[in-house]
């Protein structure tokens, strides 16, 4: 039997996670098996692996939801895609077609919907078998290790683009330096809003991150002073981009009336607080989960264009082997993302951690504390 490395969660306890010896994946008429170039670490990667998820986990199960490569093998049932084909995929890898919501497009909300990394095996191996549904072509010249960050781009998108209402000379906060929030403040940039990006003083290299983006960033004892400093009212939105669920209580002093508020980031905790403003600033509050195929075939034309610079996010490049050095080298904050590479054994390129980041454009960083925000 031929087998596979992958990178397991194999239990509910802290830190339960090994690269272990797994049979090859086998694929269905309805799918490809994909040769795994490049595969994302997600911040909910390092929650399964601490152990603080708020998701259903389906143990033991390969992590990994966010990754491209090659078609290596094609389903009797596949058609328009053959061997050689450079994709990359969606991430869900069980739906109900005959769900009301898959029906209208939106599989991404169907109650049935299981993704990989969680549910169903992912990627943080060689080889994945993926359902031809959701597999997109690579333009020619996008790069694997791109490509493996379209995902989390889909889903700072549907936040900022899909979920929200964003006017070219709109003020904008974004609260939380992660990799979805960066990328947030990244595409409402593009939108043409003036944007600030919120964090701890322990996020400040994150925080500059997004100061290359155009971005102001800012610790938040200062962040009322930059939401009210136009015309006292606050900000026209706010992307709650945060892993905190207080979080929301900052967005709602800080937006507008009438304003906005997109909520993107998962928080299990109370929220503790009442949402009186809500009702009295007449504020509108948005729930933004995952995306759908319209999303990801215009996420890829703008990283492969170049007007999505994802080049900033991806702090390093791992094989898989290294796959602790990577999770514990975005876990401390130093960098935003790590990308794991399945056919490597060893690092052979120079773009370990901070090396394939281009230097932030100056900022200040304003002194304050805020809870933390992943």
């Amino acid at each position: 039997m031929k087998t596979d490395l992958a990178v397991v969660n194999y239990g509910p306890e802290p830190y339960s996670v090994e690269l272990l010896e797994i049979p090859v994946a086998t694929i269905d008429d309805d799918q490809v098996l994909i040769e795994v170039q490049s595969v994302g670490v997600c911040g909910s990667d390092l929650h399964m692996w601490t152990a603080q998820q708020s998701w259903i986990v389906n143990y033991p199960v390969v992590l990994g939801h966010e990754f491209c490569g090659t078609i290596c093998q094609v389903g009797k049932s596949v058609r328009g895609w053959q061997e050689g084909d450079r994709v990359v995929s969606e991430t869900a890898a069980v739906i109900d077609p005959d769900s009301p919501l898959t029906r209208q497009g939106l599989y991404n909300l169907d109650p049935g919907r299981r993704g990989f990394g969680a549910l169903v095996d992912g990627a943080m191996r060689r080889y994945v078998a993926v359902p031809a549904r959701i597999l997109h072509r690579m333009p020619e010249g996008m790069s694997f290790d791109d490509a493996a960050l379209t995902e989390p781009s889909c889903v700072a998108y549907s936040a900022v683009v899909g979920n929200a209402r964003i006017r070219p000379g709109d003020r904008v906060v974004v609260l939380g330096p992660g990799p979805i929030g960066i990328l947030c403040a990244a595409i409402a940039r593009l939108s043409g809003a003036e944007v600030a990006l919120a964090g701890l003083e322990r996020d400040r290299p994150r925080l500059q991150v997004g100061a290359y983006y155009g971005c102001e960033p800012l610790l938040v004892d200062d962040l009322k002073e930059w939401a009210f400093a136009e015309d006292g009212l606050g900000v026209d939105g706010v992307v709650d981009a945060t892993g905190v669920s207080l979080a929301l209580g900052t967005a709602l002093d800080i937006v507008r009336p009438a304003g906005w508020i997109s909520k993107v980031g998962w928080g299990p905790q109370p929220l503790n607080g009442s949402l009186d403003k809500l009702v009295q600033k007449n504020i509108t509050l948005q729930g933004s989960f995952s995306h759908t195929w319209a999303t990801w075939e215009r996420v890829i034309k703008l990283i492969a264009g170049g007007q999505l610079d994802v080049t900033p996010i991806r702090g390093g490049v791992w094989p898989l082997v290294q796959w602790q050095m990577a999770f514990e080298t975005m876990h401390s904050g130093d960098i935003v993302k790590a990308v794991l590479k399945p056919g490597e054994t060893e690092l052979t390129r120079t773009d370990a951690a901070h090396q394939t980041r281009p230097a932030a454009k100056p900022a200040e960083v304003h002194a304050t504390r805020l809870p933390h925000l992943n």
